[in-house]
């Protein structure tokens, strides 16, 4: 039998067959969206609840969003906006490290 999985799709859960593959299915759910359909708990594993899109499939935006940790300074759960710094993306050939070979 073989299935095309396209965005939106969803695949027959083989979790009533084996019982180990409930964690395998959670994570593709979680990490590329893919909906098996016959499964019983499909739930966040590596993100969290409020998370919008799937990480591996570059749905998501980088920016626009709240952090939340606790801070044993001040000894409660601090929310702060997350800012994805993008300096990667700037090349610089001038360091010290890049020498061309003639």
């Amino acid at each position: 039998m073989k299935f095309s999985v396209a965005f939106g799709a969803s695949l027959p859960s083989l979790s009533s067959l084996y019982k180990s593959s409930e964690w395998l299915e959670r994570e593709l759910w979680d990490m590329f969206g893919i909906k098996f359909f016959l499964h019983g708990d499909l739930r966040r594993l590596l993100t969290d609840y409020g998370f919008q899109g799937h990480p591996l499939c570059k749905n998501f935006p980088l920016l626009g969003y709240f952090e939340a940790f606790y801070d044993n300074v001040r000894q409660a759960v601090v929310f702060e906006y997350v800012e994805s710094s993008q300096d990667f993306r700037k090349f610089s050939f001038d360091g010290s490290w890049f020498r061309w070979r003639s």
